[in-house]
């Protein structure tokens, strides 16, 4: 799973593995592992104007997660 920077100022790196729909998300401070994440909102993440709004609008509080 190769992690992909992103231009924000709140998310470094994103990566997904499609094989478990694991989204993860390398913050300044965290990584986070999303689990059972749709392949759409990965795509959806990646094309944001705003990564950090579209986190906080359509993945924060809405999939399982934890620390990686």
């Amino acid at each position: 799973m190769i992690m992909r920077p992103v231009t924000s100022s709140n998310l470094v790196a994103v990566g997904f593995d499609d094989t478990t729909g694991t989204l993860y998300i390398q913050f300044h401070n965290n990584t986070y592992k999303y689990f059972n994440v749709p392949h759409d909102v990965y795509r959806n993440l990646m094309n944001a104007n705003s990564k950090g709004e579209y986190h906080a609008a359509f993945i924060k509080n809405r999939y399982r997660f934890s620390r990686a």
